[in-house]
């Protein structure tokens, strides 16, 4: 095998991971927050990971919730249960 056949191997491979790690981050593989920001025109809502799809996302919080709150499925930010 020439240099530049390895180099070739080896560019297809290093874009292929790339791809990969690409594709996870899309699907919110290193998303540690129990809520994703969903895009909605000019602002985002905040949409937990566990949503009832029968709600639309107009329902959901257009802010974070605090460090001792939770969104339910139903779209609400309530405290967490200790």
């Amino acid at each position: 095998m020439t240099s530049k056949n390895k180099l070739k191997y080896i560019f297809i491979v290093v874009v292929a991971v790339l791809a990969g790690i690409a594709l996870a981050d899309a699907l919110g593989y290193f998303n540690e927050k129990p809520y994703t920001a969903v895009s909605h025109g000019s602002h985002s809502h905040y949409v937990p990971h566990d949503r009832n799809p029968e709600v639309t996302i107009d329902n959901f919080p257009m802010e974070e919730p605090g460090p001792g709150e939770k969104i339910t499925p139903n779209g609400q930010i309530v405290p967490k249960e200790q």
